[in-house]
């Protein structure tokens, strides 16, 4: 009795123990990707981190020897297809068992200027980026998701209100979150769950890019119900519980982690 009583402890400290996830977009040590792909490794996943270019290359292997065990690394340019099946057919080799997948992109193009501006290419990276690349990432993560997994993306709140030089990344992220309801539809007889985070302001590379950042950060604090913005460790938190059987039942969700701002009016 008292043998079961201290495995069931270990599974409830470690409530990803025995999971394989990978891990796309984590740039830096301040991404959201990354603090998320710490805390599902804390959890006890495994992790695997796809890096979108060279240029990226040797910050995340650095990251990677943080984690326990080392997390593997690989290329996975995501507006390439041919990249993408090379990623897939590398961690079915790695893993053979898929259990979580993180994707989270967001392209800097097009945050100046106006969005009556907007041109065609740069509307064509943002959607790509941003919507496509989840939808061709699940189609090659479900086949290995054969007991059932989570797929687990990231949003903002300026996909359903107009944010000051978020420009077309509001309307990718619209569609983003629209993907996730077909997706969660389409994947959910195969016990697949989807859903979205949508993240108040973080300093991130991403963030940097957008004009006036640092005043949403003291619009935030001022204007929040708790008065404070987010930690990374508060969305890492989150992710774990989604990525956990205690989401077992959660799936096509956005979920707002922006200590409330997105129930305010004013």
């Amino acid at each position: 009795m008292e043998q079961k009583q201290i495995q069931s402890n270990n599974q409830s400290a470690k409530p990803l123990a025995g999971k394989n996830a990978v891990v796309f977009g984590v740039a830096n040590h301040r991404s959201i990707a990354w603090a998320i792909a710490r805390a599902w490794n804390q959890a006890g996943a495994r992790i695997a981190l796809g890096y979108q270019g060279e240029r990226v290359k040797d910050t995340v292997q650095s990251l990677a020897q943080q984690l326990v065990p080392e997390a593997f690394t690989f290329p996975c340019d995501v507006t390439s297809d041919q990249q993408i099946d090379q990623a897939f057919s590398t961690l079915q080799q790695q893993f053979g068992t898929l259990h979580l997948l993180l994707h989270s992109f967001a392209p800097r193009r097009a945050l100046d200027g106006k969005f009556i501006d907007l041109q065609r290419e740069d509307f064509h990276v943002a959607m790509d980026v941003s919507v496509y690349s989840l939808i061709a990432l699940a189609q090659r993560a479900y086949p290995l998701m054969s007991r059932g997994g989570a797929i687990l993306t990231l949003t903002y709140y300026g996909s359903v209100k107009v944010v000051p030089n978020y420009n077309v990344m509001g309307v990718a992220k619209a569609a983003l979150e629209s993907a996730v309801r077909y997706l969660a539809a389409d994947l959910g007889p195969q016990h697949i769950r989807v859903n979205a985070i949508s993240a108040g302001p973080v300093k991130t590379l991403a963030a940097r890019g957008i004009a006036g950042f640092t005043k949403m950060l003291e619009h935030y604090e001022q204007k929040t119900p708790l008065r404070r913005n987010i930690t990374p460790e508060e969305l890492g938190a989150t992710a774990v519980f989604l990525a956990s059987d205690g989401a077992a039942a959660i799936t096509g969700q956005t979920i707002y982690v922006d200590c409330g701002y997105e129930i305010m009016g004013m």
